[in-house]
């Protein structure tokens, strides 16, 4: 999968995922937005160079394979770039 990353630290974010997470409050909590038609939300998954997470959130830009994990330090998340991972997902 195609993944990239995100943080609760911008101008205008509420931090609230869209299963209700405060990753403000949370900042060491492993959470990734998905594409539900493809990851259903409350998974959880492992994901390489990550680790276990929960499939907790969704974005507009997150559409097929294409996951955006959460990294609470803006800049280390705009270091983070674009890479491809593997991605499981655990039933």
């Amino acid at each position: 999968m195609t993944a990239t990353a995100y943080t609760a630290s911008c101008e205008g974010c509420s931090g609230i995922t869209s299963t209700g997470i405060n990753l403000k409050d949370n900042p060491d909590k492993k959470v990734i937005s998905v594409d539900p038609n493809v990851i259903p939300l409350g998974s959880r998954v492992y994901v390489e160079g990550y680790g276990e997470a929960i499939a907790g959130d969704t974005g507009g830009a997150i559409q097929g394979n294409k996951i955006d994990i959460f990294i609470p330090d803006k800049q280390d998340a705009i270091n983070y770039g674009v890479q491809e991972v593997n991605v499981k997902v655990y039933k």
